[in-house]
């Protein structure tokens, strides 16, 4: 998994690091705390402050956590048109696709979502939703 860079403000909370690249692209490296309302509510509200509450895309570089309750899942999925325009999650062991096939089981996500196994490929698709 990559750390944040050294070089960038970086934005914490419970369960992610954020910071804006050089390409001026929202990212983020997740925590494994498992997800709840409290913390991703959290994590949101810090989102809308670190972009003037301008929807942005965001690239995530995912670690394993636990699966969040029904509550939790339904709250994320009202809650990710508000703050983002796509994501893209990043992950060498196919996490990605594990966390979408678990939180969109039965409801498509509102955004553009896709996983990859590299940022080059994430950044290239994110591009069209800057």
């Amino acid at each position: 998994m990559t750390p944040p860079p050294t070089d960038k403000e970086l934005f914490e909370t419970t369960i992610a690091t954020y910071w804006f690249a050089a390409d001026g692209l929202l990212t983020s490296v997740s925590k494994n705390p498992t997800r709840t309302v409290a913390n991703t509510t959290e994590s949101f509200e810090l989102i809308r402050r670190i972009t003037n509450g301008k929807k942005q895309p965001l690239m995530v570089y995912l670690c394993p956590s636990g699966v969040p309750d029904k509550a939790t899942r339904d709250y994320v999925a009202q809650q990710l048109p508000t703050v983002y325009t796509a994501m893209a999650m990043v992950s060498q062991s196919g996490l990605g696709n594990i966390i979408m096939n678990i939180l969109f089981k039965f409801k498509p996500p509102a955004i553009p979502m896709k996983s990859f196994s590299t940022d080059t490929e994430a950044k290239e698709w994110l591009k069209q939703y800057q």
